[in-house]
């Protein structure tokens, strides 16, 4: 949601594309030290999917539990108690996580509120994402830009991937994403609903879990215009213009609310994850969410599923 003096719109479509492919590569070093930051102050406690399970790490010694065989004593440590101790290996198998985000030039637009536009919010996110997910052993892939990785440098990686990628629409192909993997989208999805149902019952399919994290504006939010006022989609560009603009204000606000809550009931009836975030919160916030939403519990109720 835009007034067209806030919209910088050239006339032809590749210039436009161009343009914005030199914006993201001219601010990605910075858009990755600011990713950096924000993964640093969540990082405390976070540790993946660390647990008990195969593997060739330590992990802990735990007591024996009467059935168990008895080649799984650790006879070295048990001598030096009363009781049989059993050596536990850390579990080793990487989990694939997805990462996309919506390049689409709606994402570029920012309001005085913010500071900063969707566009550069969801990179820092995504690329603060990779960063935490690879200091816990995940393998990290971009759609449409990056095959998995295990790598530590996996933000570097998905940033290098960003610069190189056009424009696209905010709903991704999913064809490369298989069983019991995690997608993370993030974006404004105000795409229309029954596109976005679309990609849901194709990503569903897959058996595949997603996150959706729809980023805001706060003016889109409060929608705070009034008086004669030119609205633009930056993508069709269409042009809509009214007299009164803050007669409008409870309407959008009413179809933005019924619009979001389309998208959390289909997200809590697959067990997905649906969060909102606005451009002028910390974008630690939904990192803090998205946590615990791929925390090792969740890790494990993954693996009870594929067992």
């Amino acid at each position: 949601m835009a007034q067209s003096d806030r919209l910088d719109r050239p006339d032809d479509e590749g210039s436009a594309a161009l343009l914005a492919a030199r914006s993201v590569a001219s601010s990605m070093p910075d858009l990755l030290v600011e990713a950096r930051r924000v993964a640093a102050t969540v990082a405390m406690g976070w540790h993946g999917r660390r647990r008990a399970g195969p593997g060739e790490t330590f992990w802990e010694f735990r007591p024996f539990e009467t059935g168990e065989p008895a080649h799984r004593v650790d006879w070295r440590r048990s001598a030096r108690d009363d009781m049989l101790f059993v050596r536990e290996q850390e579990w080793e198998a990487a989990h694939t996580v997805w990462l996309s985000v919506d390049r689409s030039e709606s994402m570029a637009f920012g309001s005085k509120l913010a500071g900063v536009t969707k566009r550069d919010r969801a990179i820092v996110l995504s690329l603060a994402l990779a960063d935490l997910l690879a200091r816990g052993g995940e393998r990290i892939g971009l759609i449409d830009g990056m095959r998995p990785t295990a790598s530590r440098d996996a933000a570097e990686r998905v940033a290098s991937a960003l610069m190189h990628l056009p424009a696209a629409s905010t709903l991704p192909d999913t064809g490369a994403v298989r069983r019991f993997s995690d997608v993370i989208l993030v974006g404004d999805l105000l795409d229309p609903l029954g596109e976005i149902d679309a990609w849901i019952e194709g990503l569903a399919a897959t058996g595949a879990r997603a996150h959706l994290v729809q980023v805001l504006d706060p003016i889109e939010e409060t929608f705070p215009f009034g008086g004669r006022a030119e609205f633009r989609d930056p993508e069709s560009g269409t042009a809509l213009l009214v007299g009164r603009a803050e007669r409008w204000r409870d309407d959008y606000r009413r179809v933005l609310a019924a619009h979001r809550e389309a998208l959390a009931d289909r997200c809590r009836r697959l067990g997905w994850t649906f969060l909102v975030h606005h451009t002028d919160r910390s974008p630690t916030e939904p990192l803090l969410a998205l946590r615990a939403r791929l925390s090792p519990a969740q890790g494990a109720e993954s693996l009870r599923r594929a067992s």
